[in-house]
C-alpha cells in the first residue's frame, strides 16, 4: 500500500459510495469489497505516480498531489483507470479504434480484437467504409458480397458476448461514409430498435455531401472495392432520411469527416475515418486515448472562476494523464505502439452547469456561451504549456516530425492531442457534479428504490439554496420531480428558476451554441446531446444539424424527448403510472400489434420493373399512416409466377398493416436469385421477390416523409430500474452509474 498520507476524509454522495461499490473497488470472488474508496485513490495514484521518469528510477514526488486531486474531487480520470490502475488488468483506457478491411481475414480480426479490448473494459469505434458494400462481386468464390451491416451484426453479437468482468458493458461506434453504397440501408439499420443494441451509429458526413445539400444537387456513391462511382443519389433526400431517422429514434448522429482531418494532427500517420462509441474522440486505427475531466464546479469560490487553482489542476491533470500512457498494460502490442507513438491524452471539463448556478448565469445566455469559450481556451492553452515543459522534460511524441507542430521555430510537444469533452456519467456521480458541459439533466427526479417505493432526488445547489431561502418543503420537491421543471413553479423565486434550468427548459440552438463554444479550444471534439421535447419537427431537428455544422461543430447527436417507445421518464413519476394504468401492462412491455382497417381510398404509385418472367406492374398504396398494401400484376397473364408474386403481395400487406417496417421487407426479399445472376433490365432485376424489393426501395427513395414505426427499446435502467436520461451522446441513469457507452 502507498505512503501517501489521507489528506482528508472523503465527502462523497451517497450516490457516489454507491456507484464506487458496485463498479470500482476491490472484490474478492465472493464479491465483498476488499478495499474502501480512499485504498481506491490511493492505488491509482500510487501506479500512475511510477511512470514518472525521476533521476532515471521509476517513481517520482507526484504520489501525494495526485491522491489529493482526486480525493478533493477536482479531477478524476476515465473509470478504466479507476478500476484498473495497480490491478492485475491494468487496462486504463477507455477509448480504442480498430481498422476494418474488406477481406474476412481483416473483418474477424477485428472481431477478435474487439472482443479482447471489451473484456479489458474499453469501448470500441469503426468504419466499416472500406467493407464493399452488398451483392457486390466477390473474386474469390465467384459469389457476392453481404455487405458491412451484415458484418455489424457479427460485432454487436460479439459484444454482448463478452461481460467485461461484470464491470463495464462492451459499447461500439460504427460509422459508415455518406458516400458508400449502402448507405441507405446504414441509416436505417437501426429502425428496429432490437438489432445493433451494442451500437451507436453516425454517418460519416463530407462537405462535399453538405454542400449538395444546400445547393439541392446529387453526389457521387463510390465503390470503396474499386474506388469507381457507381451511381449518383440526391443530398437532400438522403439528408432528409438522416432527419428523419434521428427524429424518430436519435440515430444515426452525424461526424463531419472532413472537419475532423482538418485537426488531425498526424495526417502523415493516417487518416481519421472513425471515433470513439461517444464520438467526442477521433482516433487512427490502434489507436487509444486516455481521458480525465476537470470538475469545474470545485473552481469557484464567492462567485468567482479561481483561475490559479484551475491553472494547477489544469497541469497536474496533464502530467496524470501522459502518465497514464506509460503505466498502461495495452490489450494488443498494434495499440501500445500508435498510443505511445501519437501520446494523445483527452482533458476535459465536468461540472460546468454547476459552475454557472453558482456563479448566477444561465445556462441559456450569451454570458454562458462566453464564460463557456473562455474557460476551455484557458484549460486547453495551459495543458498545451504543460504538454510543451514535459516535452523538454521527457521528448516530443515520437511522430512529431511531420506533424502539424513540426514548423520553423514551434516548440516540441509531448503529446499529439490535450483536450477532449468525454460524457462523464459515472464519474460525474463520484464527483457529485453535473456531466459534462450538459445543462441539468434535472433539479428533482424520483428514484425507485426496493419494495417499488420512491425516493425523491433533489440537486444539492438547489436544495442548499432552498433551505437558506426558506422555500424548501417536501411537497415542493415532489411537485418538482413531478413536473420536471421548475419554471412555471411559483413557489421558486424568479431569479433561482432563471439559472436552475435544466436539458429541456432550453433551446436546440442553445445546446449547440454551447457544444461550438467548448469545440472551438478543444483539441478532439465534444461529447454532447442536443435534447429536443416530443413535439419537435423534423424540420427542428434538420435545422440543428445544419446549425452545427456552420458553427464548427465536429459532429452532432439529438434525442427527442419520449421517441424510444419504453423511455423511462428522467421525470414526472406521475406519467409512468398512468401510462400503466391505460395499458394495463408492465412498462417494459410493449402493445399488441392490430391491423390496419383498409379504407375505402388509397394513394399509390406503380413500378414496372423487367423480370425473367417478363413484366411485373408493382403497386404500393398508403394511407395515412404510412404504406399499408402491395399489388403484383404479370404482364403475362396467369402461371406459377403470378401465383406467387401474388403470395408475396398479400403477404408484404399484412405485414404491413401489422406494423412491420418497409426495410424488413426488403431485406427479406432482395438478392432472391431464380434467373441469371447478372438479373434483368436497369435494375437487374433476379427473380420477382428482388422486383418487389426494388420497387419497395425505389418507392421509399421518392418518399421524403417516408413514416417510420419502432419496436420497443428496453426502458428502465437494467441495473437499478431507475430514471435515464440521455446526455453526453449515451444514456446514463444517476441513480447507480450505469451507461449505455461505458
Amino acid at each position: 500500500m502507498s505512503k501517501a498520507k489521507a489528506v482528508k476524509s472523503l465527502k462523497l454522495s451517497k450516490n457516489a459510495m454507491t456507484v464506487l461499490a458496485k463498479r470500482y473497488l476491490k472484490r474478492d470472488s465472493q464479491g465483498n469489497t476488499l478495499e474502501t474508496p480512499e485504498e481506491m485513490f490511493h492505488r491509482v495514484a500510487q501506479t500512475i505516480d511510477s511512470s514518472e521518469p525521476t533521476a532515471g528510477k521509476k517513481g517520482g514526488n507526484f504520489e501525494q498531489q495526485y491522491y489529493q486531486m482526486m480525493t478533493d474531487l477536482n479531477f478524476l480520470p476515465n473509470s478504466p483507470t479507476l478500476m484498473n490502475a495497480g490491478r492485475e488488468l491494468g487496462q486504463l483506457s477507455a477509448c480504442f479504434v480498430l481498422p476494418v478491411g474488406d477481406s474476412m481475414e481483416s473483418i474477424f480480426e477485428a472481431i477478435k480484437n474487439t472482443a479482447l479490448i471489451h473484456k479489458s473494459g474499453g469501448g470500441t469505434g469503426f468504419s466499416f467504409s472500406r467493407i464493399r458494400p452488398a451483392n457486390d462481386e466477390v473474386c474469390s468464390t465467384s459469389g457476392v458480397s453481404s455487405g458491412p451491416i451484415s458484418f455489424m451484426r457479427v460485432f454487436d453479437a460479439a459484444t454482448e458476448t463478452i461481460k467485461q468482468g461484470g464491470t463495464r458493458r462492451g459499447a461500439n461506434m460504427g460509422i459508415l461514409r455518406v458516400d458508400h453504397p449502402d448507405i441507405m440501408d446504414f441509416i436505417m439499420a437501426k429502425r428496429d430498435l432490437t438489432i445493433l443494441t451494442n451500437f451507436n451509429i453516425s454517418v460519416g458526413v463530407t462537405e462535399a455531401f453538405m454542400d449538395a445539400v444546400e445547393k439541392g444537387h446529387d453526389y457521387d456513391i463510390v465503390n470503396p472495392r474499386d474506388g469507381q462511382i457507381v451511381k449518383q443519389l440526391n443530398a437532400t433526400k438522403v439528408f432528409t432520411k438522416i432527419i428523419d431517422m434521428a427524429w424518430a429514434n436519435g440515430e444515426p448522429g452525424i461526424v463531419f469527416l472532413d472537419r475532423l482531418n482538418r485537426d488531425n494532427p498526424t495526417p502523415h500517420i493516417g487518416e481519421y475515418e472513425s471515433t470513439n462509441p461517444c464520438g467526442e474522440q477521433p482516433l487512427l486505427p490502434y489507436e487509444s486515448c486516455n481521458l480525465g475531466s476537470i470538475n469545474l464546479a470545485n473552481m469557484v469560490d464567492d462567485g468567482d472562476v479561481v483561475w490559479d487553482k484551475l491553472e494547477k489542476t489544469v497541469k497536474l491533470s496533464t502530467r496524470f494523464l501522459d502518465n497514464v500512457i506509460e503505466a498502461n498494460k495495452y490489450p494488443l502490442p498494434e495499440i501500445d505502439e500508435m498510443t505511445k507513438a501519437n501520446r494523445k491524452i483527452g482533458l476535459g471539463v465536468m461540472g460546468w452547469a454547476d459552475m454557472l448556478i453558482m456563479l448566477e448565469i444561465p445556462y441559456n445566455s450569451q454570458d454562458a456561451i462566453d464564460l463557456g469559450e473562455k474557460v476551455m481556451r484557458f484549460v486547453n492553452e495551459k495543458s498545451h504549456e504543460e504538454s510543451i515543459l514535459l516535452a523538454k522534460e521527457r521528448g516530443a511524441f515520437p511522430n512529431f516530425k511531420g506533424s502539424f507542430y513540426d514548423k520553423p521555430g514551434g516548440s516540441q510537444i509531448r503529446n499529439s492531442t490535450c483536450t477532449t469533452i468525454a460524457p462523464t456519467g459515472t464519474i460525474s456521480i463520484i464527483a457529485n457534479c453535473s456531466s459534462g458541459v450538459e445543462p441539468l439533466f434535472a433539479v428533482s427526479y424520483i428514484r425507485q428504490v426496493l419494495d417499488n417505493n420512491k425516493l425523491i432526488e433533489v440537486h444539492p445547489l438547489f436544495e442548499s439554496i432552498a433551505k437558506r431561502r426558506g422555500f424548501y418543503t417536501e411537497e415542493l420537491m415532489q411537485e418538482i420531480a413531478e413536473k420536471g421543471t421548475v419554471q412555471n413553479i411559483d413557489a421558486v423565486p424568479a431569479d433561482i428558476r432563471r439559472i436552475f434550468v435544466t436539458s429541456h427548459d432550453i433551446t436546440p440552438k442553445d445546446h449547440v451554441l454551447m457544444q461550438a463554444a467548448f469545440q472551438k479550444h478543444t483539441d478532439n471534439a465534444v461529447s454532447k446531446t442536443v435534447n429536443f421535447c416530443s413535439d419537435a419537427t423534423r424540420e427542428d431537428v434538420a435545422t440543428v444539424y445544419r446549425l452545427a455544422y456552420k458553427e464548427g461543430c465536429k459532429g452532432v447527436t439529438i434525442y427527442r424527448d419520449g421517441s424510444r417507445d419504453q423511455q423511462v421518464l428522467s421525470v414526472g413519476g406521475k406519467a409512468d403510472d398512468e401510462r400503466k394504468t391505460e395499458t394495463n401492462l408492465p412498462m417494459e412491455s410493449k402493445k399488441p400489434t392490430r391491423k390496419r382497417e383498409r379504407p375505402r381510398a388509397l394513394t399509390g404509385s406503380t413500378y414496372q420493373m423487367e423480370t425473367g418472367c417478363g413484366p411485373l406492374y408493382i403497386t404500393i398504396n398508403e394511407d395515412e399512416n404510412g404504406l399499408f398494401e402491395l399489388f403484383t400484376t404479370m404482364g403475362k397473364a396467369g402461371g406459377c409466377a403470378a401465383s406467387q408474386c401474388e403470395a408475396i403481395g398479400r403477404l408484404v400487406s399484412l405485414a404491413w398493416r401489422s406494423g412491420g417496417q418497409a426495410r424488413q421487407t426488403v431485406k427479406q426479399l432482395i438478392g432472391i436469385t431464380c434467373h441469371k445472376p447478372a438479373g434483368f433490365g436497369k435494375n437487374k432485376i433476379t427473380s420477382c421477390a428482388d422486383a418487389v424489393a426494388k420497387a419497395i426501395e425505389l418507392h421509399m427513395l421518392n418518399d421524403e416523409e417516408d413514416p417510420t414505426q419502432f419496436t420497443n427499446n428496453g426502458g428502465a435502467c437494467p441495473d437499478c430500474g431507475g430514471p435515464v436520461e440521455h446526455e453526453g451522446g449515451c444514456c446514463v441513469c444517476h441513480a447507480c452509474g450505469y451507461s449505455e457507452c461505458a
